[in-house]
């Protein structure tokens, strides 16, 4: 059995740092299947693509911009990212090699460019996702209307607190 960080594989199957027998706990051992459900997921989905899961993080990036009709810049994918411009420019080589980006003028700026995806993205894109996303959706309605609202909130709290948490000082960057 492989563990989720934070959990024991003692006679009680509860995690370390909780006390079993409270609800909380178990919406949090809920949301932490989830994540692992979520990773292992892109993990496939990138593995299927031929590229890695930051490639696939950046084509997802460029992809949401071009719906909102944000264009994606090089700068913000690098700091979406968390990578150096160097690394951007490489992995923007690897997506531009592979079919599944290009790099094209500003449509406000003609002095910069911009990264879109290519309609071969776009397929590969839909192709994998729109039957998981159908499934997604249906079981998001499973949820009861009243329920919505407070799943919505927990969900975008949680999402604000992991976005601004520090891992402890004493960790290096292996470690974490």
């Amino acid at each position: 059995m492989v563990e989720s960080v934070g959990e024991t594989s003692g006679s009680s199957g509860g995690s370390y740092w909780y006390d079993g027998g409270d609800s909380g706990v178990d919406l949090l051992s809920a949301l932490r299947e989830f994540r692992t459900a979520d990773h292992d997921m892109r993990r496939r989905m990138s593995a299927d693509m031929e590229m890695n899961t930051t490639d696939l993080s950046a084509l997802r990036y460029v992809i949401a911009h071009e719906v909102g009709e944000d264009p994606a810049t090089p700068q913000a994918l690098a700091r979406n990212l968390g990578i150096s411009g160097a690394s951007t420019s490489k992995l923007l080589d690897r997506l531009t090699g592979s079919g599944h980006l290009e790099r094209v003028p500003h449509p406000r700026d003609g002095r910069s460019r911009v990264v879109v995806a290519t309609d071969h993205a776009h397929t590969q894109v839909r192709e994998r996702l729109a039957g998981m996303h159908e499934r997604m959706l249906e079981i998001a309605h499973l949820v009861p209307p009243s329920a919505r609202p407070a799943a919505i909130e927990f969900l975008r709290a949680m999402a604000r607190h992991l976005e601004t948490e520090a891992p402890p000082e004493e960790l290096t960057a292996r470690e974490v």
